[in-house]
């Protein structure tokens, strides 16, 4: 370990162990990059995004209380209403006469139990389809969840209740305000960073500390994904031409090309920015670029600079392409030195 990692380290430890941690110079840091080292990423993020308090002395309480809460959360929202123990000799609770299986009334626990199978059901494939090269997606937890998993749970199991459902002819809604492709992509680099904690008394709790911050980090960026809000200043549309806007400011030729060739960003930055570059590159490049979004003091106003970055970093490439070979280079965007797209992104923010 080089005399600067160990430096870096020691930077964190002293902000991360002052009984209330300092954030504005903990962003400053994180938005460096963090070493994996201790746990240090998962510690960092989990403040970054709101799920720790910046004081320490809350940290112990405030996790038992969340994880005790995903527990109960899977107890209510996953698990079948009033789920019987007849084996157990226990009277069915969750059939009466006023709710049952069959009753077609939008206020039935049971439809709406079989309503959220069927998004269930499309969640399952878009986990499976999550990272499928990576061995740590497809093989098990260490620490799985065994109130969903386990086949001697009194509850019924996560995955029984997705083997037994059927998808109904009509395809699962999938709407801009609710369940929406890509999901799974942000839930990803979260959970894999959480797992992977050095720390074994953390990771047993990986499922529970990445839903919550899983909810705040969509908290932060929904408005991306509700349709009404496209054109406002918090919309989608907004931050896809504040993209354009600056490369424009910054590169005005390139802007021009692709102004010329009708290449709008709704092509490829939606994608971009919906999704905080997690398709673009190699986990581990997402997960530094991360590093650098959730340290933003201004929230993911940073993502804006890291996509214009990334158009002018390819720049020749774009000036001499066609509309067909522009289009594929920024639906795919070419493999790259993340660190050198980083240090652009911050050019055009200190040239600001």
């Amino acid at each position: 370990m080089s005399r600067l990692h160990q430096n870096r380290i020691a930077d964190f430890q002293e902000v991360l162990g002052e009984p209330t941690v300092a954030l504005a110079k903990l962003r400053e840091l994180c938005f460096s990059g963090i070493p994996f080292d201790g746990g240090l990423r998962c510690l960092c993020w989990k403040i970054l995004l709101n799920y720790l308090p910046l004081e320490k002395a809350l940290w112990s309480s405030l996790l038992k209380k969340q994880r005790d809460l995903y527990s109960q959360f899977l107890k209510e929202m996953i698990i079948q209403p009033g789920i019987a123990k007849a084996n157990l000799g226990v009277s069915r609770e969750d059939v009466t006469l006023e709710d049952h299986p069959l009753n077609p009334s939008p206020d039935s626990r049971w439809n709406t139990y079989f309503k959220d199978n069927e998004v269930l059901l499309q969640i399952d494939k878009d986990v499976r389809r999550l990272y499928p090269d990576m061995a740590f997606f497809q093989r098990p937890t260490d620490y799985p969840c065994l109130l969903v998993l386990d086949p001697q749970s009194e509850f019924e199991t996560l995955r029984r209740r997705v083997e037994q459902t059927t998808l109904k002819a009509q395809p699962v809604a999938r709407s801009r305000s609710g369940l929406t492709n890509g999901m799974n992509e942000i839930v990803g680099p979260l959970y894999y960073t959480f797992a992977t904690d050095p720390n074994s008394e953390w990771k047993e709790h990986a499922e529970a500390d990445t839903f919550f911050c899983f909810t705040n980090l969509m908290a932060e960026i929904r408005d991306n994904f509700i349709k009404s809000l496209d054109d406002s200043q918090c919309g989608i549309t907004y931050k896809m031409e504040k993209v354009y806007s600056t490369l424009k400011e910054k590169d005005v030729e390139l802007y021009l090309k692709l102004q010329e060739q009708n290449i709008k960003p709704q092509f490829f930055a939606f994608r971009w920015l919906t999704l905080l570059l997690s398709q673009e590159f190699l986990l581990p490049d997402v997960i530094r670029i991360w590093d650098s979004l959730f340290a933003d003091a201004k929230r993911f106003d940073f993502l804006l600079l890291v996509c214009c970055a990334m158009l002018t970093l390819i720049r020749d490439q774009l000036l001499e392409g066609d509309f067909t070979l522009n289009m594929r280079l920024l639906q795919d965007y070419p493999i790259s030195d993340v660190h050198l797209i980083l240090k652009k992104a911050k050019e055009l923010q200190d040239s600001k």
